[in-house]
């Protein structure tokens, strides 16, 4: 379970990106994380990793310190952030150096995945597109098997067929045990594959809830706008 309990956390001491901010990951399952540019979404992620750390407040990971990165807790954490360099080395080689920091990593679940995006395990990092390195990290992300595995607009920079690449392998990954939290605002590239919508903003949680389809498949889009005009409509009267 993930616990953020009243946070505040600004990159200035003039501005709070988030103020007295409260919100669970109950734990198990694909949650979207939504909210406008500026909301912190991204932040967000960055004080669960424990990168960051908030003036006030807590975050707490299993009942563990964010802030503290204890050992027992980041061998159950893994974030693909939105941008990131990778090492000039094969992938067979980075997969080398990332399997002691998480014991329960998957050869077999990383040639999975690498299969579902067409790549070789073989392949030199160094000479790859960023729509390719983004590809192989996920591949990695989803074999260090930890419990939590935190994505930053994991489809920003894919193509179409990626994209639907990219849902097929994540559920290739995903079990009852594990919980992915995806902030992105491609929500149509991961609406499907969602248990869970959480929408943020101004530091408020505006909607945290299951996805449970009937007759019709969940429309996201329609869900954000519908949530954010009812919280601008209220703040405005």
């Amino acid at each position: 379970m993930i616990t953020v309990n009243d946070i505040t956390f600004g990159y200035n001491r003039h501005h709070a990106v988030l103020k007295d901010f409260s919100l669970d990951f109950q734990g198990g399952g694909v949650y979207g994380l939504l909210g406008k540019n500026g909301t912190g979404k991204s932040t967000l992620l960055y004080l669960i990793m424990g990168l960051l750390r908030p003036s006030s407040g807590s975050v707490q990971v299993d009942g563990m310190e964010a802030a503290k990165r204890l050992p027992e807790m980041m061998k159950e954490l893994f974030i693909v952030p939105e941008e990131y360099d990778v090492p000039h080395i094969t992938l067979r080689e980075y997969a080398r150096v990332l399997k002691p920091f998480y014991p329960n990593f998957s050869d077999e679940l990383l040639h999975r995945c690498l299969d579902g995006f067409d790549m070789s395990p073989e392949v030199h990092l160094g000479g790859l597109s960023m729509g390719q390195k983004k590809k192989v990290y996920m591949c990695l992300a989803l074999a260090t098997n930890t419990r939590y595995l935190l994505m930053d607009e994991p489809t920003n920079g894919l193509d179409i067929l990626s994209k639907s690449q990219f849902r097929r392998v994540l559920l290739e990954g995903m079990t009852e045990e594990k919980t992915i939290i995806i902030s992105t605002h491609q929500v149509h590239d991961v609406e499907r594959l969602l248990d869970h919508v959480t929408i943020i903003d101004r530091n408020c949680v505006l909607l945290q809830q299951p996805l449970v389809e009937e007759t019709e498949p969940i429309n996201l889009e329609e869900l954000f706008i519908k949530t954010t005009d009812i919280r601008n409509r209220t703040a405005n009267l």
